[in-house]
């Protein structure tokens, strides 16, 4: 989604060879333009705050990105203060700003997802489960979906406090989805393409990130824990013979120092000590629907 809008704004002249890309992002995007800002020649400002993952921060900085940071409680994400740092460095310098949240590009990026996911699975997907964040990721893969005949019930997930699905905002330590109090959420997330809207608590997500890495080797991050954790849940109660296909975003490689770190989590109130008999229970229920999680 990062290559894909910064190809749009080349191809519309708003970006010109040799320009300054400028993006307020918790980590992801920022790692993804970061990658398209060194192969296409570009200076990249990410605007940041310290809910973000230190080690995305580190991995930007390392790639040559100029992080901005914005100051703030460590336990809620600066969003409003982010967006408006970056339309001021974008108003004073002719930086492009992206805009994730309102870049209809952004949703555009996943449309080869849609077409991968069709062909590896050889059929249909009956349920996918994702992280909502900017929209671009579950509302574009689901688009791109149902315009080649699928039927496809979305479900999204996420953190509970963000105020996406309504109600009030709170604290949460899932990065990268979410919107806190104040936020105007863009229009990239699309309620018409979104069947159902989950929210799932930071110590629900972690241990399943947690359990997916002591089970499978494999290190997930806490928003993908959480469609997860949903996912498995709900796997007992559809159809015999359903696909049900979560999607992952987020490697779990950048939270060595909070999600699967323990005194982390205790200092935080988000350790479950009973995380494995939990996820031993849970994970029965995948073989006993006689569906497929994916």
């Amino acid at each position: 989604m990062a290559q894909e809008m910064i190809l749009a704004a080349e191809r519309s002249g708003t970006l010109k060879p040799g320009g300054h890309i400028v993006e307020p992002t918790s980590g992801n995007t920022g790692l993804g333009l970061a990658f398209v800002a060194i192969e296409r020649g570009y200076k990249f400002t990410a605007i940041v705050d310290r809910h973000a993952s230190p080690d995305k921060l580190q991995a930007m900085q390392a790639m040559g990105v100029n992080l901005v940071v914005v100051e703030g409680s460590n336990d809620r994400p600066s969003t409003v203060e982010r967006r408006r740092r970056a339309a001021e460095i974008s108003e004073t310098t002719g930086a492009f700003w992206p805009d994730q949240h309102h870049n209809p590009n952004n949703n555009a990026g996943y449309v080869n997802l849609a077409s991968e996911l069709l062909a590896d699975l050889e059929g249909d997907v009956d349920y996918l489960v994702g992280a909502v964040g900017t929209g671009g990721t579950l509302c574009g893969t689901v688009k791109e979906l149902r315009r080649r005949g699928s039927r496809v019930t979305s479900i999204g997930v996420e953190p509970t406090g963000s105020i996406i699905f309504g109600g009030p905002g709170g604290r949460y330590y899932q990065t990268g989805a979410g919107a806190p109090d104040g936020f105007t959420v863009g229009p990239n997330v699309d309620h018409s393409l979104i069947d159902e809207g989950i929210t799932i608590d930071d110590v629900d997500a972690f241990t399943t990130a947690r359990v997916v890495a002591r089970r499978t080797g494999i290190l997930v991050g806490g928003t993908a824990g959480a469609a997860i954790y949903l996912a498995l849940k709900r796997l007992a109660l559809v159809e015999p013979h359903s696909v049900m296909v979560v999607l992952v975003c987020d490697a779990g490689e950048k939270y060595l120092n909070s999600i699967y770190n323990e005194d982390w989590l205790h200092k935080r109130n988000l350790l479950n000590v009973l995380e494995t008999h939990w996820i031993k229970t849970v994970t029965r229920i995948g073989p006993s629907s006689n569906s497929q999680l994916r």
